[in-house]
């Protein structure tokens, strides 16, 4: 096996590289307003993106998803996707998912 270069392993996003994330869906229950979700939203980009350096991109209405990932090159962690998932359980949600962790360039 060939040895690659450190530049072509950071364009491959491979080795060191190599980035983790996981998406997460979740569903306001209908009694939740415009105001509250977006005060509930801060909060978790506060409390959990913000606090642990991961970036999340998604959106929604009553429902979202989205995905999340380190802020810098990295790999998120089982004890992030517990933070995020626990965080969404105890909001005026249901329906929530939070998959496993996977390679965000090559899945």
């Amino acid at each position: 096996m060939a040895t690659r270069s450190r530049r072509l392993r950071k364009k491959l996003r491979i080795d060191e590289f190599q980035e983790f994330g996981f998406d997460v869906n979740w569903t306001f229950n209908e009694s939740v307003s415009e105001e509250q979700i977006d005060a509930i939203v801060d909060q978790f980009i506060l409390d959990v993106i913000d606090a642990r350096k991961l970036g999340f991109h998604g959106g929604g209405h009553k429902e979202w998803e989205g995905i999340i990932a380190t802020q810098t090159i990295g790999k998120c962690t089982e004890e992030d996707r517990e933070a995020v998932s626990a965080f969404w359980k105890q909001q005026p949600t249901s329906n929530v998912t939070v998959s496993e962790l996977y390679d965000i360039w090559w899945n």
